[in-house]
């Protein structure tokens, strides 16, 4: 039998990645805690570093994951992808509904705030390791079966997450729906045509990445599977949102609404990762 030895530099370049994208995790959850503390330019200002922040983490977790084409799927997929559907939405109210941007989020492309796209590109890939998770695992990630539920599981993990973030940026002013109704039971002030298009939209988007990212490149514990940055991220954005609307912005009923359909990623999701660490231990 031959025998493959791993070269110690190669070796130390992973460890160094994996160094990095952890510490853009935590740098973008350090961003995200006083959000809900200040107000006003600063919240804005907030808004858009912890936005630029958690999309480095998951470039950085995409990278990881597959090399140089996880960020690139990331960042055409959900970057120009979430780019080119939000320019058609606030020109044409489709797929979301009729809305637009009130100007309070800094400089535009196409009539969209730069940190829109960053912000679909910084919660596409938690939402698609978390489908690829749910799944079935990696050793069935390249099947069509599998494929399908990656899709439709990171789909709805991304959307759900629109729950929370929708009427938190409607509060705070940041784009205005011209008719809010109907919307989801306890959303008050969103359309329910906004939640139906994020979930078309992020189905097809998470589809397209799982399938445009390729491979797994061999990598080591910490940079996939069940303890990976990006599921942390993915399960601190629940948590996180859950707590905020319940103790900061006075919306309960989103939280329970949001808690509800998001759970239904997050809290299957952290079974697993626990049971994983649990059988590692």
């Amino acid at each position: 039998m031959v025998q493959v030895q791993e070269r110690p530099g190669l070796h130390r370049g992973l460890g160094g990645d994996r160094r990095a994208a952890w510490s853009l995790a935590v740098a973008a959850v350090l961003c995200q805690i006083p959000y809900p503390l200040v107000s006003g330019p600063r919240r804005d200002v907030l808004t858009a570093v912890g936005v630029v922040v958690f999309c480095l983490a998951s470039l950085a977790a995409a990278a990881l994951r597959h090399g140089v084409r996880g960020p690139l799927a990331l960042f055409v997929g959900a970057g120009l992808g979430g780019l080119a559907v939000e320019a058609v939405g606030v020109r044409t109210g489709f797929p979301f509904g009729a809305y637009h941007y009130t100007g309070s989020l800094g400089p535009s492309v196409a009539g969209v705030p730069v940190v829109v796209p960053l912000a679909w590109i910084m919660m596409a890939w938690p939402a698609l390791e978390a489908g690829r998770v749910l799944a079935g695992g990696r050793r069935r990630a390249r099947t069509r079966p599998a494929r399908v539920r990656t899709a439709v599981i990171g789909g709805w993990a991304l959307a759900s997450w629109d729950v929370f973030l929708d009427p938190q940026m409607v509060d705070a002013g940041h784009w205005i729906w011209s008719d809010p109704h109907p919307t989801l039971p306890g959303v008050e002030g969103v359309p329910l045509t906004n939640f139906a298009g994020w979930v078309a939209v992020s189905v097809v988007m998470v589809a397209a990445m799982d399938v445009a990212s390729g491979r797994s490149v061999r990598r080591s514990a910490g940079s996939g599977g069940h303890d990976g940055p990006a599921l942390m991220l993915y399960l601190w954005t629940y948590a996180s949102s859950v707590t905020a609307c319940l103790v900061f912005f006075g919306r309960p009923q989103v939280a329970l609404v949001g808690g509800t359909l998001m759970g239904l990623v997050a809290v299957p999701l952290a079974v697993r990762m626990t049971g994983a660490v649990g059988r590692r231990g």
